[in-house]
């Protein structure tokens, strides 16, 4: 832990009681009162995350729109200034870079937030793609911090420390220099937990007088300071991928189900020829939703079989806190994936039943 990079919330953590782990060579709080009460908390009020362990890179330059364009697979042509889009980066061979959101907020200057995990490897992908593209490109993570303020409560509670009118904000857009309790932030009405929100960035000098800020403001709605351990089942609830589990290098995006954010028709992105002959041969595997029929937590990386064969592997389970069921997401082979299959999971060498349900486990709440 004493190699652990520390955010500049860290003295914040544990002021503020956080359990304290290495993720991702970073020390970051796994939980402060517990994982089901912060969970609930983000569903039902608000809850606050430092989530300055992401990465964040600069594209500045005339051709910066091009480059974005040919790295990632959505479409950013659609975009408008100070929107912001999810997308993927592909390898030639339609396996997964990192997933990452895009905001323009000029056609010569995009900014691109990355995960935490994968900051180096993305950086270097980047620059070895920039060809001829006249662009600069700038990896600033280490002097950006950021907080995500999530929840149905979200709004009411930033509103008391800003000027700027949140309702104007609106989903998937960003505002720049907003000032929150006098601190100037780049905001942005987007998250990881399948409710409305903002994250924000500032400057490592003044990310600590934000937290601060942001949690007495919303002590009356009673907003809760939360950990890695709820963002995770929040966000699997919420059927949102995470790098090395739902995609990486070895899942491509239309095996984890994220076509909608594959352009095929676009004119170039690296992956391209590879994902399109993907679909056009169909798909040998597909991540679906499971629900557990026999007691026991399924676990990212237990097997999944049918009459003892081996046809996949669980990408994430959980007992969910809002469903009060044990359930799981599972990339497996096309032919078991239809609504009703039944399936096993195997769990401690044990396989216990589950059925194959819609991976649309919770309806987001987002405010468009």
């Amino acid at each position: 832990m004493e190699n652990a990079k520390k955010t500049a919330l860290f003295t914040s953590h544990e002021k503020y009681g956080g359990k304290v782990i290495d993720f991702a060579g970073w020390a970051l709080p796994v939980q402060y009162k517990g994982i089901i009460p912060e969970h609930e908390a983000v569903r039902n009020a608000a809850g606050l995350f430092d989530v300055s362990h992401m990465g964040e890179v600069e594209v500045i330059g005339k051709d910066a729109f091009a480059f974005v364009q040919n790295l990632v697979t959505n479409d950013i042509s659609v975009l408008e200034d100070n929107q912001v889009m999810y997308a993927l980066m592909c390898y030639e061979d339609g396996g997964v870079v990192d997933d990452l959101l895009v905001y323009k907020f000029t056609k010569d200057y995009f900014y691109l937030v990355i995960n935490a995990s994968n900051v180096d490897k993305d950086f270097n992908w980047m620059v070895s793609n920039k060809g001829d593209f006249n662009i600069t490109l700038e990896n600033i993570s280490l002097k950006v911090s950021e907080v995500a303020l999530q929840g149905p409560k979200a709004q009411e509670i930033l509103q008391k420390l800003t000027d700027t009118k949140l309702d104007e904000v609106k989903f998937f857009c960003c505002k720049r220099d907003v000032l929150i309790a006098g601190v100037k932030c780049l905001i942005s009405r987007t998250g990881y937990t399948g409710e409305d929100g903002f994250e924000i960035y500032s400057d490592n000098d003044n990310i600590a007088s934000v937290w601060d800020r942001i949690l007495e403001a919303g002590k009356e709605e009673r907003i809760m300071p939360c950990g890695l351990g709820c963002r995770d089942t929040l966000r699997f609830e919420a059927t949102l991928p995470l790098y090395g589990n739902e995609i990486s290098k070895d899942i491509t995006p239309l095996e984890a189900g994220l076509g909608y954010f594959v352009k095929l028709k676009k004119e170039n992105f690296i992956g391209k020829d590879a994902l399109v002959k993907q679909k056009e041969e169909g798909l040998v595997r597909k991540l679906v939703g499971f629900e557990m029929k026999d007691k026991g937590i399924p676990r990212h990386g237990y097997e999944v079989a049918v009459n003892g064969q081996v046809i996949g592997f669980v990408t994430t389970g959980y007992f969910s806190p809002t469903l009060k069921k044990n359930i799981g997401l599972a990339l497996i082979n096309a032919e078991y994936t239809e609504l009703g299959s039944n399936i096993n999971i195997i769990v401690r060498n044990k396989p216990l039943k589950a059925e194959v349900i819609n991976k649309k486990f919770y309806n987001k709440n987002y405010k468009k």
